[in-house]
């Protein structure tokens, strides 16, 4: 039933923060919300409400190892898996100028993360400079594009928020799918959750393994889906642009939220290993897209290879 529960769990949330995502962008246009804000922080912030929903159960059941793992194995996956095989696909040419703050940022958001964890743990204060720290990247982020709307970031933006087709028409039906998709959220973290322990369990595997790997794949599929899409209609900048925004939100806002709830003790491996691969892998991605300003096939295969060996160094 473990793998039942998983499966079900991993459903629901991948249709929830779909239909989330879909009913948010409809009232944003329906309430005037332009393009820009709604691509920056409903779409870009979006595809990660599986791993805020799983993060904050986790913590809540007292499994912060999952939690943990969860935000720090999702950063890894979304650069080194999700960008290594959409750059096999299809080569990812981006602009520079559109990835450059975003990438600096992820990089820096990284950076701070890893010295705030130094210490093993997460506190409520930590909370709160992460949330801080989220709210002057999106200030700072709104405003240098509402200086130039017509420039690469704004345009990165607009775009991702027009990527979210078959939008509900209907005020009723917009409502509804935006809370519908909340409670699948909830529910589908729930089910995830039961059955990833179960499994961990059964196999013996610890909870920060389970959270590095099993969960932090299963929640960054949404990632995944919007990715793939952008690379298939040939908008590399949608794709790329998609992940760093993730990974901001991840670090800042998921982690944020959660400890300001629970405080979130920071396990050995996880201190030790994993969020220096989480730093390497961020600083991998910048250094071939702002040297080549792309992301060919070659350092696509780099990056796959890459978690390839990281999986296989945990299964060691």
């Amino acid at each position: 039933m473990d793998f039942v529960w998983l499966l079900l769990g991993l459903a629901l949330l991948t249709g929830g923060g779909d239909t989330l995502v879909r009913g948010a962008v409809a009232l944003a246009t329906r309430w005037g919300v332009s393009p820009l804000l709604a691509g920056l922080v409903i779409v870009g912030f979006g595809t990660s409400s599986p791993e805020l929903v799983v993060c904050l159960q986790a913590a809540l059941e007292n499994t912060p190892d999952i939690a943990l793992g969860n935000v720090i194995g999702s950063n890894i996956a979304n650069i080194l898996l999700i960008l290594g095989l959409c750059g096999l696909v299809l080569p990812l040419t981006v602009h520079t100028n559109a990835l450059k703050r975003d990438g600096l940022a992820m990089v820096a958001a990284t950076v701070f993360a890893l010295l705030i964890m130094r210490d093993g743990a997460l506190g409520f204060t930590d909370g709160v400079m992460f949330l801080v720290a989220l709210a002057v990247y999106l200030i700072w982020s709104y405003r240098t594009e509402r200086v130039d709307p017509l420039g690469p970031e704004a345009e990165l933006h607009k775009a991702e928020a027009a990527s979210v087709t078959h939008r509900p028409q209907a005020l009723w039906l917009s409502v509804a799918m935006t809370l519908g998709g909340l409670v699948l959220l909830i529910v589908g973290a729930r089910l995830f959750l039961r059955g990833a322990v179960g499994i961990g369990e059964w196999l013996g595997i610890p909870e920060a393994l389970i959270g590095l790997t099993l969960v932090a794949v299963g929640t960054s599929l949404p990632e995944l889906a919007v990715s793939l899409i952008a690379v298939l209609r040939r908008q590399a900048d949608v794709a790329v642009g998609n992940i760093l925004g993730s990974n901001i939100f991840n670090l800042l806002g998921i982690l944020g939220v959660s400890a300001v709830i629970q405080p979130l003790p920071l396990a050995g491996r996880l201190l030790a290993i994993d969020q220096w691969v989480m730093l390497a892998a961020a600083l991998a991605l910048v250094a071939f897209l702002l040297t080549g300003k792309r992301l060919n096939r070659v350092e696509a295969g780099v990056l796959l290879a890459g978690y390839v060996v990281y999986v296989g160094f945990m299964a060691v």
